[in-house]
C-alpha cells in the first residue's frame, strides 16, 4: 500500500527568459500529473497543500505538496478514481472525488476515505476527452453543497449531496451536463454546459430555475471555457478566438478583451484573468477585468506545453453532433490563480510527461 507514502521534494526552478519570472517545476517524476482544471482551485485558502493527480504508481492517485517542507504525500491507492472530478474545499479538510459508481471524501488529515454516495450501474461519464466527459465537479463555497453530473442511459443526471448530512438527490436531468460550478457569491446558483452548441446554462439547487444564460449569434460562433467571475454574479466566457466576454444573469453581454485567451480564469477578487493561449502558443498572459477590451494581455511566462487538439485551430466542429478530437486533458496548461494572487499554478508536458508549475508574479527576477 502506498497510501500515506511522503515522496520527497522534486521541485527545481527557473528564470523565464522572456518575462523574468520565477518558475518552479513542482514534480519531476516520469509520468503524468495535472492539477485539478481552470476553474477548480488547486490550493485549499490558506495555501497549506497543493492537491494534485499523479500516475507515478501506475493509476491516477490524489497527492499533494506541502507548502511548508516540499513534500509530496500520496493521500489515495485505488485503482478507479475519475482523475478530473477532485474538488479541494476551501477549508483545506477534505478533497471530493468520483471513484468508480460512488462519490468519496477524503479527510487530509488522517486520509480517511468516506462514500458520500453510490450511483448504481450507471456509466458516470459520456464518450470522449472534453466536456461533460472530463467528469468535473462542483462544491459549494463553503463546502455544504456537492453537485456531481451522472450518465445514466440516454440522459444525465444532476445529483445534489449535502456533505453534513448526506443526503443525495436528483435535481436535474437533461441530455448532457458538463463543467458544473458553484456560483462564489450564492450557493444557490449552479453554472453548467450543455450542449457544444447550446452551451452557457444556469440552475439553482432545486432544478426549478433552469435556464439558458446565452445563445450563440450563429452556427460558427464558438463558446467555451465558461466561469463564475467572484464578486458579481456574472460569467466570463471564452468566444474563441476572438476574445472573452461577460454575461450578466439577465442575459446582456460585454467584452471583457480581444485577446484570444484559451482557458481564462480569474483571480479570487475577480479583478484580474490569467490564460493560456493556442493557435497560435503565446505562453501565459494576464489581463484586467477593468481594462479596455483591445488591450492586449500581459505575458507571464512561456508554457511550451503541447496543448493537444487541433481542432481549436479551425472553425467551430461541432455543429453536425460530436466529433473524435485528440485533446488530452493533461496536456493543456489550465492555468489558476493561487489564493493570495501572488502565483499561478499550471501543468506543461514540456519535458516529455506532464507536470506542475508555479511562476510568480511579484518582482521577476
Amino acid at each position: 500500500m502506498s497510501k500515506g507514502r511522503i515522496w520527497p521534494q522534486e521541485s527545481v526552478g527557473h528564470v523565464d527568459p522572456r518575462s523574468g519570472r520565477r518558475v518552479r517545476q513542482i514534480t519531476s517524476h516520469a509520468s503524468i500529473h495535472h492539477h485539478s482544471f481552470f476553474f477548480v482551485p488547486a490550493l485549499d485558502r490558506a495555501g497549506k497543500r497543493l492537491i494534485f493527480i499523479s500516475h507515478r504508481t501506475g493509476t491516477p492517485q490524489i497527492f499533494f505538496e506541502d507548502r511548508a517542507s516540499g513534500a509530496l504525500v500520496q493521500t489515495t491507492d485505488r485503482p478507479d478514481i475519475a482523475e478530473w472530478s477532485l474538488h479541494p474545499s476551501a477549508d483545506g479538510r477534505f478533497v471530493y472525488f468520483v471513484a468508480g459508481t460512488g462519490a468519496w471524501r477524503l479527510d487530509l488529515a488522517t486520509l480517511a476515505e468516506e462514500q458520500l454516495a453510490d450511483f448504481g450501474a450507471v456509466e458516470m461519464r459520456e464518450k470522449g476527452m472534453v466536456g461533460a466527459a472530463m467528469g468535473t465537479t462542483a462544491l459549494s463555497a463553503g463546502g455544504r453543497y456537492w453537485a456531481v453530473p451522472v450518465k445514466a442511459g440516454k440522459v444525465s443526471r444532476f445529483m445534489l449531496i449535502d456533505t453534513q448530512t448526506k443526503a443525495c438527490k436528483v435535481f436535474l436531468e437533461r441530455d448532457t451536463i458538463g463543467h458544473p460550478q458553484f456560483c462564489p457569491d450564492d450557493d444557490d446558483l449552479i453554472l453548467y454546459a450543455g450542449p457544444l452548441t447550446d452551451r452557457v446554462w444556469v440552475t439553482d439547487r432545486s432544478g426549478g430555475k433552469n435556464r439558458r444564460l446565452y445563445q450563440r449569434e450563429d452556427k460558427m460562433q464558438w463558446i467555451t471555457h465558461e466561469v463564475w467571475l467572484p464578486g458579481r454574479k456574472a460569467v466570463a466566457f471564452v468566444d474563441w478566438p476572438r476574445g472573452t466576454r461577460l454575461l450578466h444573469l439577465d442575459g446582456t453581454v460585454e467584452w471583457i478583451t480581444h485577446f484570444p485567451a484559451w482557458h481564462a480564469a480569474p483571480d479570487d477578487k475577480g479583478a484580474r484573468f490569467v490564460c493560456d493561449s493556442n493557435f497560435p502558443d503565446r505562453g501565459l498572459h494576464i489581463y484586467d477585468m477593468a481594462g479596455a477590451p483591445d488591450a492586449k494581455g500581459r505575458f507571464l511566462c512561456a508554457s511550451e506545453a503541447s496543448s493537444e487538439g487541433a481542432h481549436w485551430a479551425g472553425p467551430f466542429p461541432y455543429n453536425d453532433g460530436p466529433v473524435a478530437v485528440k485533446a488530452r486533458q493533461h496536456t493543456h496548461p489550465h492555468p489558476r490563480f493561487a489564493p493570495d494572487g501572488h502565483s499561478v499554478i499550471f501543468t506543461s508536458d514540456r519535458t516529455g510527461y506532464a507536470q506542475i508549475y508555479e511562476v510568480t508574479l511579484d518582482q521577476p527576477g
